[in-house]
């Protein structure tokens, strides 16, 4: 009698899935504890994710990526008007052998705003570079055009830690030093999310980075204190959920290849239902 039962149970769990998987339906369960977004485990009408096609090789753009720059085309970015350097704001940087090179007429920025995003940007500095510390190949790259990726030759080349290469500028060092030698390629992938002001200008919950150097984790899920300052204390003002990705001038030459970028939407601080929830997710 044990068997039977035993046999019988069984029965009923796989014609339970049986059913499910059947007439067009997908394979889950119903009878299972509910998570906080308010599914069951394995819930069989969870939306699926979206089909993304990953690029063909390391570091090339996913499907679904923006490419900002890909060695040729600059229509994506434009000046910041300058009194002196660039009164016109025009787009001054140049393409040459498929980098963008800044020519010390201002920083640029990218003509499309965004906010929560994943970006893929390489560098390069000179291969022998003159001056030593913040002198040596300085620029940066601005998420939303406030909060800066410190840019900067720091192979064996020592500079106060929160501002060598890597670094949350002004804020956090990296966890570590991952610099390759000067003229070689190197690269970040970064998941930035924006931070959240109420409609007062109160802030819900701030900016944070994660950040990949050459393949290398030096920032894990950081809190960013504010838009990075020099030689000041951050401090956060409310600001557009979307703003430019900026990239700086600075004395040296450093040239960009391969950018691209994933507009994303990492919901609210306390996800789960939430994020779900902005899906349109029950």
């Amino acid at each position: 009698m044990k068997k039977i039962g035993i046999v019988c149970c069984a029965c009923v769990l796989l014609g339970w899935r049986v059913r499910a998987e059947g007439n067009g339906k997908r394979e889950g369960y119903v009878d299972t504890p509910k998570l906080p977004s308010g599914w069951h485990v394995h819930d069989p009408a969870r939306p699926q994710p979206p089909v993304v096609t990953p690029g063909k090789y390391p570091g090339d753009p996913p499907s679904d990526a923006i490419v900002l720059f890909d060695g040729q085309d600059v229509s994506a970015w434009t000046g910041i008007p300058d009194k002196k350097k660039n009164p016109a704001g025009e787009m001054l940087w140049k393409v040459e052998n498929g980098a963008l090179v800044r020519t010390h007429f201002g920083d640029v920025q990218t003509k499309q705003a965004f906010g929560d995003c994943q970006l893929h940007i390489e560098w390069q500095t000179e291969a022998r570079p003159e001056g030593h510390g913040q002198s040596r190949c300085n620029s940066g790259v601005f998420l939303m055009g406030l909060y800066e990726i410190q840019i900067l030759d720091s192979y064996e080349n020592e500079t106060y830690a929160d501002g060598a290469a890597g670094a949350i500028y002004g804020q956090t060092p990296s966890l570590v030093n991952a610099n390759k030698k000067p003229g070689e390629w190197q690269y970040y992938d970064v998941v930035f999310r924006a931070p959240r002001f109420d409609k007062s200008g109160k802030l819900l919950s701030p900016a944070c980075m994660t950040v990949f150097f050459n393949g290398v984790l030096i920032h894990d899920h950081v809190e960013l204190m504010g838009p990075t300052e020099w030689r000041k204390l951050a401090k956060y003002r409310p600001h557009p959920a979307k703003l430019p990705l900026r990239l700086q001038d600075h004395p040296g030459v450093v040239r960009f290849r391969n950018v691209w970028i994933r507009p994303l939407d990492l919901g609210t601080s306390d996800d789960g239902m939430k994020t779900d929830a902005k899906k349109g997710i029950r």
